[in-house]
């Protein structure tokens, strides 16, 4: 399949964080761009304000006679689409050509030099911080999350490099054809795709194997590279951390040389860790610390990853995407290495039936560290429910006192009634969308105190 002959590129599940970076670059690069979504959402707005066509109801009515063309129609869909999907079984029936997301990206990015950054947490965080860096060098980036600085999961360059988030999810990753990549971390997570924790490390490996050049791991994990490590031997170290009003100051020793005192705005030391590594992956590419330490001190963030929404004197809010222990376990360490001496309530909405399951102790013992807990039920997304998992299972094994089972309708009331003055609102799943909401009433608070 030739790329420059395809004119139409119809994508199903247009909404979703990764599906929308690819649609964006496809727009960018003047292909006609249209797409099926399940609901309206800021990321569909935004692409329809660039010319993309998106419909919200699964009817092949809805399709525009353009994307029914064979010859120059590509579809793209999301793992996570159904297999009952009208849309989309019409074009498998009819012939046309019909390829997962990954394989797309593959596609895009076989004839770049294409640095990947994989790992079960952090590679949005990591990635983003790259192609923050890589923009110097005027990479493309395809990314998992939104970047404060570009307002974007697409940072747009040339056609010589690009940064992508190999994701796990599916065995995506394997589509792809690494250059350098990097591992960040290999914990159990997608049992319900890999069964097993080994199959998925086994997956790892498999990933690994395709990185024609150079690979980097976190230190620790059982895979060949370059390491990297926070204040411990690695062939990249981060040393002498300290914290001046929020921003971290540390040096960082490479196989070769050293740099000192770069700057990093984002909190938690698993920040620093992506920041590490994003920083291997560039100097082994090959742009100068000089560079890459300009580039990390002006990184803004990722939205939804310990993004401050409120941050007053009395009274602060963090919304985080954290939907695995490990991940909420590295929101709860930041919140108190920035405020030790303060009430922390965290707001919390399962995500999946299936992980709630696999990691319930690990959830509950995780939660359990916050001053106060609220729990959503849980998001399904692409599941259907299993009996007896459930937010009431998951909540009778939280060990603390202050905690309850709340609704979407009065979970504002909840926060409101709260005393903490930090407040977390965790995972993947719709909760992002009430964050603005929880935002203006607390406002109000604040403004009246």
């Amino acid at each position: 399949m030739n790329l420059k002959e395809i004119h139409n590129i119809f994508f199903i599940g247009i909404g979703g964080i990764g599906m929308s970076a690819i649609a964006r670059y496809f727009s960018e690069n003047k292909k006609n761009v249209a797409g099926y979504d399940k609901t309206i959402s800021p990321i569909t707005t935004n692409l329809q304000k660039i010319g993309v066509q998106i419909h919200y109801e699964d009817t092949v009515e809805n399709i525009l006679d353009s994307f029914l063309n064979k010859e120059e129609t590509l579809v793209v869909y999301t793992p996570a689409i159904p297999n009952t999907h009208k849309q989309l079984n019409y074009y498998i029936s009819n012939g046309f050509t019909v390829l997962k997301r990954a394989e797309i990206l593959g596609k895009i990015t076989e004839n770049t030099f294409c640095l990947a950054v994989a790992g079960t947490h952090g590679k949005t965080t990591t990635s983003s911080i790259l192609g923050h860096i890589m923009q110097s060098e005027k990479a493309t980036s395809f990314l998992g999350g939104i970047t404060e600085n570009y307002n974007s999961n697409l940072i747009s360059g040339e056609d010589k490099i690009s940064v992508v988030e190999a994701d796990e999810f599916d065995r995506s990753f394997l589509k792809l054809s690494p250059n350098i990549a990097c591992v960040t971390s290999m914990d159990a997570d997608h049992l319900d795709i890999y069964g097993e924790h080994e199959a998925l490390q086994k997956s790892f490996y498999e990933f690994s194997n395709k990185v024609s050049d150079k690979l980097i791991v976190a230190k620790g994990l059982p895979l060949e590279g370059l390491t990297y490590a926070i204040e411990e031997e690695a062939d990249y170290k981060a040393y002498n951390l300290i914290v001046e009003n929020g921003t971290y100051f540390f040096d960082v020793k490479t196989p070769k040389n050293k740099i000192e005192n770069i700057a990093f705005n984002l909190p938690g030391r698993h920040n620093v860790m992506n920041a590490l590594a994003a920083l291997a992956m560039a100097e082994v590419y090959g742009v100068s610390l000089p560079v890459i330490k300009e580039r990390l001190s002006s990184f803004k963030g990722v939205k939804r990853r310990f993004s401050y929404k409120i941050k007053t004197k009395n009274k602060v809010l963090i919304d985080d995407y954290a939907h695995h222990p490990t991940e909420i376990n590295a929101v709860e360490s930041s919140v108190r290495e920035m405020y030790p001496n303060k009430d922390v309530l965290v707001v919390f909405q399962p995500h999946l039936f299936s992980r709630t399951r696999d990691f319930i102790d690990d959830f509950a013992k995780s939660l359990a560290k916050f001053d106060e807990v609220l729990l959503l039920n849980i998001y399904p997304a692409r599941e259907e429910p299993i009996e007896g998992v459930s937010s009431s299972w998951l909540l009778e094994k939280i060990k603390n006192n202050r905690k309850e089972l709340v609704s979407k309708r009065n979970l504002i009331s909840k926060i409101k009634e709260s005393k903490s003055q930090i407040i977390t609102l965790l995972g993947a799943g719709d909760i992002g969308l009430l964050v603005d909401e929880v935002k203006e009433e607390l406002l109000k608070e604040v403004l009246n105190d």
